[in-house]
């Protein structure tokens, strides 16, 4: 069983690249959170293939249909979601979806279509004879599944399943905006060999230094977004934006693919989520960071720096306002300290390519390997950003719900006046 998240929040997925649909079901949201179709849009428009021409040339419009878990007594605002029709031999059944509602704390289920399969386009990987791409998970889950596998645009284990991560996501990133101001930002600070100048890390650290409470304003955050909104692909630094846009462009031109590395930093994080040691939120984060398509590390605060250091020069100074630096990335023996949450990402390239690579068939027939048709990302971390942050929010809630959980308030228990 995949389960995202968990155990008091998570999230559930099933659907194929080329299936009829993603059905995700996200479990454990609290009662009372006012959410819109919309504000789920907004994050799945970011995640879409087609949405930054450095990505793969598959168009998808990927419109969320919400069809449980919300309420709302003006029915005519709750049930203005899409209209759903589907015709079954001569009887077509229609209904109408949700819009915008409140939580009711049931399974908030939903639906995204699939529109844009090709699935001609892998026929030279079906069968027990098909040919293996190399990095790519076409043998072992060939093997895996007895020879059941879906090989059409990698089946399950295409980055569409992510659509799932996207929409519980988002979920948690509304839940904890509303109760802690918290927001989750991304920026790709590699691509390649080239690597930005401005880390977003070390901006969002300049701007809280000297302040009382580590937190951003509302502003402040809507101005970040506006930098990372209008560079060429989702950076703070623009000038590394546009040459890695370039190097993007030559490579998908030679047929060939590129790593990525990206930042992911939740701001206004409440402090004292998680726990110290087998459920620790340090453990939860890279486990799922780290566990996406095509990670290949994760690192938390200075990461891989700290082994050139001495604990002299990486403890960070405290004070009775909090941390005054913050290379722990904002856990310290997994839980959180209210400072910042950072963590980068690395991606392997693409595996699917078109150059000629040496391989075997699913029975282990030596072969030379030469990709016939496809529509793939020449850097998967284009659009990899949206994602890190929807897991990094999941665990975020998850860790929230927990630690809640053990402070428990006997005046939650009544029912009547007086009991």
């Amino acid at each position: 069983m995949e389960i995202l998240g968990g155990p008091l929040f998570s999230v559930a997925g099933a659907g194929e690249s080329h299936g009829p649909a993603i059905t995700t079901i996200v479990f454990g949201c609290p009662p009372g959170l006012k959410v819109e179709r919309g504000q789920i849009q907004r994050y799945l428009d970011r995640r879409r293939p087609g949405s930054n021409r450095h990505g793969t040339p598959r168009r998808e419009s990927d419109k969320v249909v919400l069809l449980s878990g919300l309420y709302s007594e003006d029915h005519e605002q709750l049930t203005a979601g899409p209209h759903i029709t589907v015709q079954v031999d001569d009887t077509e059944n229609a209904t109408q979806s949700y819009e915008a509602g409140y939580t009711t704390g049931e399974p908030i289920a939903a639906i995204v279509l699939s529109t844009s399969q090709k699935s001609g386009d892998y026929a030279q990987f079906a069968g027990p004879t098909g040919a293996v791409r190399p990095g790519h998970t076409d043998l072992v889950k060939h093997h895996k599944s007895q020879g059941f596998v879906d090989v059409r645009g990698g089946g399950r284990s295409s980055y569409r399943s992510t659509i799932s991560d996207v929409i519980g996501g988002s979920i948690a990133r509304l839940f904890l905006a509303a109760r802690f101001g918290a927001v989750i930002l991304s920026s790709i600070c590699q691509v390649g060999p080239l690597k930005t100048q401005r880390s977003l890390a070390e901006h969002i650290e300049k701007m809280i230094q000297g302040r009382e409470h580590p937190h951003l304003s509302t502003q402040e955050i809507g101005e970040i977004e506006e930098i990372l909104e209008g560079s060429e692909i989702r950076s703070l630094d623009a000038d590394f934006a546009r040459e890695a846009g370039q190097l993007i462009k030559q490579t998908r031109i030679d047929g060939d693919s590129l790593g990525a590395q990206v930042e992911v930093v939740a701001v206004n994080v409440p402090a004292l989520v998680g726990e110290p040691l087998y459920n620790s939120l340090k453990l939860r984060i890279m486990g799922s960071l780290g566990g996406l398509h095509a990670v290949q590390s994760c690192e938390i605060g200075a990461g891989i720096e700290v082994v050139a250091r001495r604990g002299s020069e990486n403890n960070d100074p405290i004070r009775s306002t909090g941390y005054q630096r913050n290379s722990h990335g904002g856990l310290i023996g997994g839980v959180t300290t209210g400072m910042p949450l950072v963590c980068r990402v690395g991606f392997k390239p693409t595996s699917t390519i078109v150059k000629p690579q040496q391989s075997v068939r699913k029975n282990l027939e030596e072969m030379d390997f030469l990709l016939e048709k496809g529509r793939h990302d020449p850097c998967v971390g284009v659009r990899a950003g949206v994602t890190l942050e929807s897991r990094l929010a999941i665990e975020l809630m998850n860790g929230v719900l927990m630690h809640q959980a053990g402070r428990v308030d006997v005046e939650n228990f009544r029912l009547f006046t007086g009991s």
